[in-house]
């Protein structure tokens, strides 16, 4: 009897300080920075998030080319009046940023599918390990792709520009 009455006493007293903290860290349904997120079809993915990928936009995937001054065709393309690019630049990038866009919105496509099936797993919490562990190298597969798309096309725009323009 009293050893039960020690483990009831034990699980009320972990019970209280971690409702408080829950609710002093921000782990209650109202403050919580994810509030929303569980209607969400891919848990991962916002609707703007999917509308980019299906669209074959950047997604900010390529950001180290970006911040390195290795301009997208996209960019380039909306900047080409400042740069001065002559027609056959603007020819060359227009087909660069065509097929990208392409190989984007197909490796985007693979990259929703998987984070889908990361979404539908969790439906059911008692995914084994290994197939979560499956399904995480999926997505990062995916998403490693999409992102050399992107990256890939920022190294090969400095080949079609002046010095002056990459500057």
């Amino acid at each position: 009897m009293m050893l039960k009455l020690s483990l009831l006493m034990a699980v009320i007293s972990l019970a209280v300080p971690l409702s408080v903290f829950a609710e002093e860290h921000g782990h209650n349904q109202v403050s919580t920075p994810y509030a929303g997120f569980e209607a969400r079809e891919i848990k991962s993915l916002s609707a703007q998030d999917v509308a980019e990928l299906r669209r074959g936009g950047g997604w900010g995937l390529a950001l180290p080319a970006e911040l390195s001054g290795l301009p997208g065709p996209a960019h380039l393309l909306e900047l080409q009046e400042e740069l001065a690019l002559s027609r056959d630049q603007v020819a060359a990038i227009t087909l660069m940023f065509e097929e990208m866009q392409a190989e984007a919105i197909a490796a985007g496509e693979r990259f929703i599918a998987a984070e889908a099936a990361v979404s539908a797993a969790f439906e059911d919490a008692a995914v084994p390990q290994e197939e979560l562990s499956s399904l995480l190298t999926i997505a990062a597969e995916a998403r490693a792709s999409l992102r050399l798309v992107h990256l890939s096309r920022h190294l090969a725009t400095p080949a079609l520009l002046t010095d002056e323009q990459v500057q």
